[in-house]
């Protein structure tokens, strides 16, 4: 017999809907995705090609990333500052103030990169890993295209001007979202205010994240801006309210002041419009399912991945889920075996359908008792 049970999400949120179907951010392109369910909430240009600006130092960061996690490269290793490197610091860009010589740790110039935006940490980085710029620009865009970033170039480490230095605010997304998923420990260090770096001949040199959103009331912790004459201003950005994460990421906004405003009115677009409802958690019990001349009466079963999705707050009521097998699932039942189907339907249109897979064996009951068990659900209809 097949079943379908609906299981109503309860929400305890206000149903006031806050939308504006005027909404729209002052800048050339943008895009803004919920993290868990990996919904686009808003889109503006999305695919239009930009110059990332300093937005590349996100790739930049992720290669050494990958090869701190295989065991290739340590935080600990020191790599030599070059001539070429050196002169990033001495030609007007941001910079760390390197020398040339120094011998600096994986992790000074991975603050260097991340909080004080230094090209020349980029430039040593990246020869310290591949021997020159331009091969660690190779790793970059392979990497790009690895993890779906499909119209994008890296062409140098640091995002300085280059007419092949190219992306877009979607494959930015992207990257964005690798980068907090992938290595949560290390993007703690795209928060971070502010960076000392002890370096030679002088003193100390302490500067500030060039990320606006930190310092304001946001609950932002990333991720990376940018700056190019021709793009003017860009900001890939970050924030995680309540267990809910939003990446939002513009370019061509007029002004340090612009981009600021528009990004945040941008996050605050998605938090004030939109309810993230989690249905299950990877691997986690969700829903008890018969079991037909088995040694238990019920298995439970679970989904094989987180499943979130995003509603518009005026509209969360549309919102059904239901679990549908044909059952009860005769014994045997073998562990991760599929016996049902949860379907998510939202006013009235299926936006999700996925495995639901059984926590364990169950094994098939004797032969008596399954006489015993067939008789009594002829005369009864229990079984």
């Amino acid at each position: 017999m097949f079943k379908k049970i609906l299981i109503y999400i309860i929400l305890c949120l206000p149903l006031t809907n806050f939308a504006n179907a005027n909404f729209d951010v002052k800048a050339r392109t943008a895009i803004l995705l919920d993290y868990h369910s990996d919904e686009i909430l808003y889109e503006k240009d999305p695919d239009r090609k930009i110059f990332p600006a300093s937005m590349t130092k996100i790739m930049t960061s992720i290669i050494a990333f990958d090869l701190i996690k295989n065991g290739e490269l340590s935080l600990d290793d020191k790599f030599i500052v070059s001539e070429n490197a050196w002169r990033l610091s001495e030609s007007g860009y941001s910079s760390m103030f390197i020398m040339v010589g120094d011998q600096i740790s994986v992790e000074n110039l991975l603050k260097g990169i991340i909080i004080s935006s230094g090209n020349d940490a980029c430039v040593a980085l990246a020869e310290g890993i591949a021997g020159t710029e331009d091969e660690f620009a190779i790793l970059m865009t392979e990497k790009a295209k690895e993890i779906g970033m499909e119209n994008t170039n890296f062409s140098n480490s640091s995002g300085i001007n280059s007419p092949d230095n190219l992306s877009t605010v979607r494959d930015i997304m992207i990257m964005s979202k690798y980068l907090i998923k992938n290595y949560p420990d290390y993007y703690k260090y795209f928060k971070e205010k502010k960076f000392t770096w002890d370096r030679t001949g002088g003193d100390p040199i302490t500067q500030g994240n060039r990320n606006p959103l930190l310092y304001k009331n946001l609950d932002a912790d990333g991720i990376k801006t940018g700056y190019l004459s021709y793009e003017k201003y860009s900001l890939a950005s970050s924030i995680n309210r309540n267990g809910r994460r939003l990446i939002a990421v513009g370019s061509g906004f007029n002004s340090k002041n612009s981009r600021s405003r528009e990004s945040i009115k941008l996050l605050t677009y998605g938090l004030t419009n939109y309810d993230l409802v989690q249905i299950t958690k990877a691997n986690e019990p969700f829903y008890k399912i018969d079991v037909w001349l088995g040694k238990e009466n019920f298995v439970q079963s679970y989904a094989r991945q987180d499943i979130y999705k995003t509603i518009k707050k005026a509209k969360k009521k549309l919102l059904k889920v239901s679990v549908n097998y044909d059952g009860p699932i005769e014994a045997p039942i073998k562990k991760n075996e599929k016996i049902a189907t949860l379907k998510v339907v939202y006013d009235e249109e299926l936006i999700g359908e996925y495995d639901l897979l059984s926590s364990k064996e169950v094994k098939k009951v004797n032969f008596l008792s399954r006489l015993f068990k067939s008789i009594n659900y002829l005369i009864w209809g229990d079984v």
